[in-house]
């Protein structure tokens, strides 16, 4: 794949992550300035899809990244995104008020994660140790895991058909259940991206999943995890899950004087 080529498999996954329809040479001009004719794209598309990284759905229609096409986009095009200063201190305060509460985070977490995101939001605790609560009741531990967001799911285009929304659907509702097979592809503690087929979920392959494990300040193990279309915002989710777990990992006390939010140790 030489340079342009890499730039018009950017500008696919960008358009076709804004549209959900495939892209065709015309689009690709009016989004960059690639200093080329219409001719000369369509053939770098069809070099790319022949090497794997494009699919053409209908013989009239433009392209769609496959899963190698995303996959190539996420580790060499795609880059950092910082997660911006509102979004950041909309968790802050929102985490702020659920601490002060004494609040239990996981649902909140993936509401506010599916919110920033509009996708599916997984979060919670796993193997929670047994306790006595404040009611005089035992608390059997076990796993404490929740997810948010399904209606922003299934309202996506990639989710119409019904059969692929009935098989999300019932994934989805033995989610807790798929956990350890999760846990185990996230042992170097890093986040990261499965793209389709990679999915460590069966049954889910035309989504993508952003997971990472966290430990809180009480020392129990924790899943944060964004599960959409393959056409996904990588980069902006990516950011979405760090930063959450920076804060729900950390022992940062968040401060509020007027309308500035700090973060002290």
């Amino acid at each position: 794949m030489d340079n342009r080529q890499k730039q018009v498999l950017s500008a696919i996954v960008d358009l076709y992550t804004e549209t959900a329809l495939p892209v065709g040479s015309q689009a690709l001009l009016e989004h960059s300035d690639f200093g080329v004719s219409s001719a000369t794209l369509r053939s770098d598309m069809v070099a790319l899809e022949e090497e794997g990284y494009l699919y053409q759905p209908h013989i009239s229609a433009g392209r769609i990244p496959t899963d190698q096409g995303y996959r190539t986009y996420v580790e060499e095009m795609m880059g950092d995104k910082p997660l911006s200063r509102r979004d950041q201190e909309h968790l802050q305060k929102e985490l702020l008020q659920l601490r002060a509460k004494h609040t239990r985070l996981g649902r909140t977490t993936a509401k506010l994660l599916s919110a920033l995101s509009g996708n599916l939001a997984v979060s919670g605790i796993l193997r929670k140790p047994a306790r006595h609560t404040s009611d005089g009741t035992e608390d059997v531990g076990g796993d404490e895991v929740y997810d948010f967001g399904m209606k922003e799911l299934i309202e996506k285009p990639e989710f119409q058909a019904l059969d692929d929304l009935c098989r999300l659907v019932e994934t989805m509702d033995s989610l807790d259940e798929k956990l350890d097979g999760i846990m185990l592809r996230l042992k170097d503690g890093e986040t990261h991206i499965f793209i389709g087929n990679e999915n460590p979920i069966a049954g889910i392959d035309n989504c993508s999943m952003i997971v990472a494990p966290y430990q809180n300040r009480g020392g129990e193990q924790g899943i944060l995890a964004i599960i959409g279309p393959k056409r996904m915002e990588y980069a902006k989710n990516k950011s979405l899950i760090e930063y959450m777990k920076k804060l729900l990992s950390s022992s940062l006390v968040i401060v509020v004087m007027g309308n500035v939010i700090y973060l002290m140790k």
